[in-house]
């Protein structure tokens, strides 16, 4: 059996986190590649199924990549669906999920082109702090948290005007207890919890990934938390028509007083963290199986 696992031609050296999940398919006689996700001299079509891992660069070419997961998945078995990746690549799931009864952050959305006072979107949401990101994006890039004095609107006011010329963004309240909780991502494979990690920013940052100094370590959710990123994977896979997601990763943030709120929803390339659940590689390994 082969089983490719799509990466991006780009991808760095040191990138070794799948490790796990590569020798639990080797366990099981499975061949396995690394086809970039563009290659055109790669034929996906040989391959008995691909799993997206880490296609890095594709926010840049959403469309093209949305084409070829579908192009892909008419000729060999796909995960996740190719529906689920579209709706997953902009974050516009959220607001389907926030109708869905999911607690999430609260969102201005504004489209590429808009102009907005974001004196006045403060004003009317009442917040003090806000939080600017792109629809699509990845690795904190296009980020922006301001203050609501003069000076630090002014600053976020004209990176916002110089993002929405190239595309649509979002606007939050800015959730200070990332600077000393972090954020709480929780790993779900075939409907059930495999692992969790914490990632804490450095001092006085809100980016909760490596490549800006944060650190991760290795946590239990309480009960709420696995049942909320389980509800959550449901909803998903109700959506769609499928009886469950291959797997998935669901990061949370806790508002002032201590609530989770779903920040992200990571089903198309989700970092896995198996450095600190490799149990979670042999889970993945063997609900591909099951499905082919």
């Amino acid at each position: 059996m082969q089983i490719g696992l799509a990466t991006c031609s780009s991808l760095p050296e040191w990138e070794v986190d799948d490790q796990p999940l590569v020798e639990a398919l080797r366990r099981r006689g499975v061949r396995v590649h690394h086809p970039a996700w563009d290659d055109a001299t790669f034929d996906f079509s040989t391959l008995d199924a691909c799993l997206i891992r880490t296609t890095w660069d594709y926010e840049h070419r959403r469309d093209e990549f949305v084409r070829w997961a579908r192009n892909t998945a008419e000729h060999v078995p796909f995960f996740n669906h190719p529906q689920v990746i579209e709706w997953n690549t902009h974050k516009s799931y959220l607001k389907d999920l926030a109708e869905a009864g999911v607690p999430g952050i609260p969102t201005e959305w504004i489209e590429k082109g808009e102009a907005v006072d974001l004196a006045g979107v403060l004003t009317s949401r009442g917040w003090t702090r806000g939080f600017l990101k792109p629809v699509v994006g990845s690795t904190a890039r296009g980020t922006l948290r301001f203050h609501d004095d003069a000076d630090s609107l002014e600053r976020a006011q004209t990176f916002l005007d110089e993002r929405l010329a190239v595309e649509s963004m979002m606007v939050q309240p800015y959730l200070e207890r990332v600077e000393s909780g972090g954020e709480e991502s929780i790993m779900i494979v075939d409907g059930e919890v495999t692992h969790a990690v914490r990632k804490v920013p450095v001092p006085g940052d809100y980016r909760v990934q490596d490549d800006f100094g944060a650190s991760d370590e290795p946590m239990t959710p309480d009960p709420a938390e696995a049942r909320l990123a389980c509800r959550i994977m449901e909803i998903v896979a109700h959506r769609f028509g499928i009886d469950r997601l291959l797997y998935g990763r669901v990061d949370l943030l806790r508002d002032a007083t201590g609530a989770p709120l779903l920040n992200e929803l990571e089903l198309v390339e989700p970092s896995f963290f198996f450095r600190h659940g490799r149990q979670a590689g042999d889970a993945i390994a063997s609900a591909i199986l099951a499905r082919l």
